[in-house]
């Protein structure tokens, strides 16, 4: 008997790995922040990100040159969805655990249909309304819980900023997609989002030399499975599957990240911050099932 209807045995193996990689990347970010400020260790992650999808284009020759009227959308794409998130993240998850972090960011579907709603003009259902109303009550909870009380969290304004770009970044996506391959516009855009994070450079060669074995490690994880070889696999996947029925199963991301923080970092969320979570995470399945 197949649990998961529309969804084969190399599909389900695809979207296990790609969830464990992601989830896995909020307590990655804690860990290299141990020894690397939010800037070299995002640079750090993302130079060796491009390198390894690089070296997977030059091979397998997947790649094409961007259209010149694409560019400005491909670097606006890179900045606001590479760049300007990852920042936010990193510097949120300074004070926010990694548990909380991922909660806060499985708000990009809530975000996503806000802006669809100004920029589209789509109309939201008073289900997906009450969805939205939820999930930011658990988003205002994990921000006034983080330390155990009730005392607002700054870290987590940053991260819900973070999705924000984010669920923009989606939305420029679903533009180039129009024309590139889903490989095509994941390389543009983390070697977009990689030059501009040069930046940082002088950061990353201050902090490098000094950084512990152990988070310098944590990184280079971060850069090639969740944010390259994740990327790999999950394009396997809608090659096998429809795009509703994978993103379905990222409703397990914050549970999966708060369960590898556990074991990783031996974060445990307050009450607070975990009631916080759950209720976001109702919003976000509340409005997602309210779309037919």
């Amino acid at each position: 008997m197949n649990l998961f209807p529309g969804v084969d045995k190399k599909a389900l193996l695809a979207i296990s790995v790609t969830l464990i990689f992601w989830a896995s990347s909020f307590a990655g970010n804690r860990a290299g922040l141990e020894s690397y400020s939010p800037g070299a260790m995002i640079l750090l992650r993302f130079l060796t990100a491009s390198a390894v999808l690089g070296t997977y284009a030059w091979f397998t020759r997947g790649i094409r040159w961007p259209r010149k009227s694409d560019l400005g959308w491909i670097i606006f794409g890179g900045a606001i969805g590479i760049t300007a998130y990852h920042t936010l993240l990193a510097n949120g998850q300074l004070t926010v655990t990694a548990g909380s972090a991922s909660f806060i960011i499985g708000a990009v579907p809530i975000f996503t249909g806000l802006l669809a709603a100004i920029t589209l003009h789509e109309k939201l259902t008073v289900r997906q309304w009450i969805g939205i109303a939820v999930s930011f009550s658990g988003i205002v909870l994990i921000a006034f819980g983080e330390g155990g009380h009730l005392e607002f969290e700054t870290g987590a304004l940053l991260i819900l900023l973070a999705a924000l770009s984010t669920s923009i970044f989606f939305v420029i996506q679903k533009r180039l997609l129009k024309y590139y391959k889903p490989l095509e516009v994941t390389c543009y855009s983390f070697w977009a989002g990689t030059a501009l994070m040069l930046v940082f450079l002088p950061d990353l060669v201050r902090d490098l030399p000094s950084a512990a074995a152990g988070p310098t490690t944590a990184v280079i994880y971060l850069g090639i499975f969740p944010a390259a070889l994740a990327y790999l696999t999950w394009n396997y996947v809608f090659t096998r599957t429809t795009a509703s029925v994978a993103t379905s199963f990222m409703y397990l991301n914050p549970i999966v990240a708060t369960l590898i923080a556990f074991v990783w970092l031996g974060e445990i969320p307050s009450a607070i911050a975990a009631l916080g979570g759950l209720l976001a995470l109702t919003g976000v399945i509340i409005t997602a099932r309210s779309v037919r």
